[in-house]
């Protein structure tokens, strides 16, 4: 069964792929998920993590709108990374 639903996953586009990690994030409140994202696309600093992250008043929505502000959805060579991420998030919160 894993071996299909990885299968299933691997065909799709890393578009559609995004669509479901995101919207499974966003019902579960995942911060942690968009912050682990933006970390393997990004060169994240001190000020970037104390500025967004560490503020109490960080959202979901505020996550999404960083992620497409950052990547606009091009993912250039971190592609297979993020794919990955998103394959082993469906994977792990079905």
């Amino acid at each position: 069964m894993t071996d299909t639903r990885l299968a299933e996953l691997d065909a799709l586009s890393t578009e559609e792929l995004r669509d479901r990690a995101f919207n499974q994030a966003r019902r579960r409140r995942d911060l942690k998920f968009f912050w682990n994202l933006l970390t393997l696309v990004t060169q994240s600093d001190k000020d970037t993590q104390d500025g967004w992250l560490g503020s109490l008043d960080a959202t979901i929505d505020d996550a999404v709108a960083l992620w497409r502000e950052v990547t606009d959805h091009h993912y250039g060579e971190n592609e297979p990374l993020v794919r990955a991420a998103f394959i082993d998030y469906l994977m792990s919160n079905p």
